[in-house]
């Protein structure tokens, strides 16, 4: 009979702090922080409803450009043409038309610093599988499933208000943390402060982002704002070897988004501290085997395991593992066979798998009739109810 074994660990106790956490009281009406290192969850705010995300959604047209660049589909130096359609977007543009051709690496930049709604289209008409902004959103939104985003859609390449236009805080993280892990060669971009294109748009040549000359380790990504979405940014910052990314949405103003995107940032890091749980390859438990020429197999995990923990927590660690046993011989080397389970107080349950240390072979005749006959002995001992 397979069965779930829970085993309490004695790291339980490791950390014991004084004062109870309390959680960011956060001014926006949608929000989601999450430390990239660990993957801790600090903050969740309607971080799963698909609400408009403005020019935010900018990030997953350029994810889809990177990928060309990537793929060799198109080149730095490729300069694009600029349709009648790009050319009719308003509010924050390039001032681009129909007389240009642009090249690929200022409409990058055009998206990232500028916010160029123009530049968005003409990216998407380029890269769109039927020459249409609408076709390359379409695929926009099948290329987001794929990478995890469940609570995405979008009508066009630039977050222009849509009835349909939408993305959850969630996925937002989610794409910038692909953006900063895939692209590691364009990121950079992000943290640009000012971008002059051709001298035609001296209104509109710095970067919106209010973190990024803080000095506080801010080095991306985005802002938005529509009538409909309020003030908002997704936004990473990095100090030490830890790296948190943020989203926020439906601030009332500029000033708010500013105040409340630093905030977020200083608590981040100023009220959490990482931890060192265990080190890849030292056994935690032994979970048992059935049939083997070994009773049990030594369970750890395979890379070393870090955790957040609040600065200021009132509790403990509460860990415990998990697995499906006896587990069936033989056992491979590596093999996933449970999960070590943390739950820091005051934060979401962080869920490692645990693999075996070493291979556990079937056991020979004489094991599998030994152990035949001790799970008959017991039926008989537990009599004609036991052995239902």
């Amino acid at each position: 009979m397979i069965r779930l074994f829970r085993i309490v660990l004695p790291i339980v106790a490791l950390f014991a702090f004084v004062t109870q956490l309390h959680a960011f009281e956060t001014k926006a009406k949608s929000a989601f922080v999450m430390d990239v290192k660990t993957g801790t969850i600090l903050l969740s705010k309607n971080a799963d409803t698909p609400l408009p995300p403005a020019s935010m959604s900018k990030l997953m047209t350029l994810y889809v450009a990177f990928e060309a660049l990537r793929d060799g589909r198109l080149s730095m130096e490729e300069r694009l043409p600029v349709s009648k359609h790009a050319m009719s977007y308003g509010g924050s543009t390039m001032f681009l038309d129909t007389t240009d051709r642009v090249s690929v690496e200022d409409l990058l930049r055009g998206i990232i610093v500028l916010s160029g709604n123009d530049a968005c289209a003409v990216i998407a008409e380029a890269l769109s599988p039927d020459g249409t902004e609408a076709g390359f959103a379409r695929f926009m939104t099948q290329r987001a499933r794929k990478m995890g985003m469940t609570n995405s859609i979008f009508a066009n390449s630039n977050g222009w208000p849509a009835p349909s236009h939408r993305m959850s805080m969630r996925d937002l993280a989610l794409l910038a943390r692909y953006l900063i892990e895939d692209f590691p060669e364009f990121y950079p971009m992000f943290a640009e402060t000012e971008f002059k294109f051709d001298g035609r748009a001296p209104q509109n040549t710095r970067n919106r982002n209010p973190l990024l000359k803080l000095g506080i380790g801010a080095d991306g990504l985005k802002t938005g704002h529509t009538r409909d979405a309020g003030y908002g940014l997704v936004g990473s910052a990095v100090q030490g070897d830890r790296r948190v990314i943020f989203v926020i949405s439906g601030l009332e103003n500029a000033r708010d988004r500013a105040e409340e995107a630093e905030a977020l940032v200083n608590w981040s890091f100023r009220q959490f501290v990482e931890k060192s749980i265990v080190k890849a390859g030292t056994e935690i438990a032994q979970a048992e085997v059935w049939m083997g020429n070994a009773p049990t197999v030594a369970l750890t995990p395979a890379g070393d395991v870090t955790t957040l923990i609040p600065v200021l927590s009132g509790g403990h660690i509460n860990a415990e593992i998990v697995y499906n046993g006896p587990i069936r011989s033989p056992v491979a080397k590596g093999e996933a066979l449970g999960e070590l389970i943390l739950k820091p107080e005051g934060l979401p349950e962080t869920r490692v798998p645990l693999i075996a240390a070493h291979a556990v072979e079937r056991g020979g005749f004489v094991v599998r009739m030994k152990t035949v006959s001790t799970m008959l002995l017991n039926r008989i001992q537990q009599g004609p109810e036991g052995a239902l």
